[in-house]
């Protein structure tokens, strides 16, 4: 079975996963919510298939950029926990417990935690993800969409940042918790196009190995791209220059791999920083039968991989491209609280302003998708620099494991999987 087939059977059975619980009663509508949006849920379309994914990149947007989200907000994703810690794409009726084998979802639980740890004072639906993620590390170190489901890079990538935002290196996680096992950047690399690939593709990673030959893929890339780094989707950002490019794979020696996790990600970003370069800076759609158009999702990936990496000058050209008036992500992003969110979190790592992005005010539109925030920094980022509110620096430690307090990790998972992600990975699959 191919991969644009595995991705199309994955997918259905998250729409029968997600259509076991629309039988439920419909959610109360909060007071100051638009008619049709359940209470402290963002944006008003069906949550069916994205209701967890875009509730995590909301509100680590808004934390990001000093923004107190609502609590019902975070009541409302911290609620759409399963039982055993995991989370689904969307749960109806949370009074119904969830299908540990289909129902529950790696991509849906590593940005639910990332989320939560990031606004604090919910440790113990931290912890239990944390540990769902542990009991469901495949062998090889990677995970699935789905628990047991071949490794893939993006929900790979999910988990790596989940657990950097936690304070735990994704290098000591072996599988089963084996001394000698697997760690999830074996999984990671073992998925990068090496030096017996095509000389465009060097550098790329695949989706999944699956039962072919891997085949370069720019989303799974820009995920994989942030995961090598030890990152998730927000991260601090360390001022230096970054003027420096991307360097691709050293093809000499004998070598076939990138070698290192570091590495690997250069040669991620080198590969990203090729493609963007010949398609006016940023990533195209790659769904089969698909017009020639841009990807928007998955070049704000690429921008904050690149940021992550310390190549801020490399990251500025799509970047650029994004906050362009003739680029069509404004139209895009708007009234989509998953969107918004990448547009905000990839300005935000690269030192742009998402209160001025391209005109528009990113933050206030990501805002009036959902609940009244508790707390606004209408200024908190309006010299473009990546500053956090006061309030928001002084967050009690008690969302974390072990109380420790983290900053959380930013990318691209770039989007699969669930909802906001799984639609990504539906344009890009080859």
């Amino acid at each position: 079975m191919n991969i644009r087939r595995s991705v199309a059977a994955l997918s259905l059975c998250a729409a029968l996963c997600a259509a076991l619980g629309a039988a439920a009663a419909p959610a109360a509508v909060a007071d100051d919510s638009p008619a049709g949006r359940s209470e402290g849920l963002y944006g008003a379309k069906d949550p069916k298939f994205d209701g967890v994914w875009r509730q995590s990149l909301a509100l680590l947007a808004q934390d990001a950029v000093g923004v107190t989200p609502a609590k019902s907000a975070i009541d409302w994703l911290t609620g759409q926990s399963c039982a055993d810690g995991g989370f689904a794409a969307y749960r109806a009726d949370t009074s119904k417990a969830c299908d540990p084998k289909k129902g529950e979802f790696t991509d849906a639980t590593a940005a639910a935690v990332q989320a939560l740890a990031a606004v604090g004072g919910r440790a113990d639906t931290v912890e239990k993800g944390i540990g769902w993620l542990k009991r469901h590390q495949n062998d090889d170190g990677g995970w699935g969409m789905n628990p047991g489901g071949p490794s893939d890079a993006n929900s790979t990538s999910a988990a790596i940042g989940a657990f950097a935002a936690t304070g735990q290196d994704p290098a000591k996680l072996n599988a089963k918790g084996g001394k000698g096992g697997k760690s999830p950047y074996d999984a990671l690399l073992g998925l990068q196009l090496g030096c017996s690939a095509k000389a465009d593709e060097r550098g790329a990673f695949a989706y999944t190995a699956d039962k072919g030959k891997p085949v370069a893929n720019e989303l799974a890339t820009a995920s994989a791209a942030l995961a090598a780094q030890g990152k998730g989707f927000v991260f601090e950002t360390v001022g230096k220059d970054g003027g420096a490019e991307p360097k691709p794979l050293r093809c000499a020696g004998g070598t076939d791999g990138a070698g290192s996790p570091k590495d690997a990600a250069e040669a991620a970003l080198a590969h990203l920083s090729r493609v963007m370069s010949d398609t006016d800076m940023h990533l195209k759609s790659a769904m089969p039968g698909a017009k020639d158009q841009p990807d928007f999702g998955g070049t704000a990936d690429a921008v904050v991989a690149l940021a992550a990496g310390e190549h801020s000058a490399t990251a500025g050209k799509p970047l650029q491209w994004l906050q362009g008036k003739d680029s069509g992500a404004a139209a895009w992003a708007k009234g989509d609280p998953g969107a918004l969110a990448k547009l905000i979190l990839a300005a935000h790592a690269a030192g742009a302003n998402p209160r001025d992005f391209g005109g528009a005010d990113l933050v206030q539109q990501l805002n009036a998708t959902g609940p009244k925030p508790e707390a606004a920094a209408p200024g908190a980022e309006s010299d473009g620099k990546n500053e956090k509110s006061e309030k928001s620096e002084k967050k009690s430690d008690d969302g974390g494991i072990g109380g420790v307090w983290w900053t959380v990790g930013v990318c691209a998972i770039a989007g699969v999987g669930i909802g906001f992600l799984l639609s990504g990975r539906k344009r890009r699959q080859l």
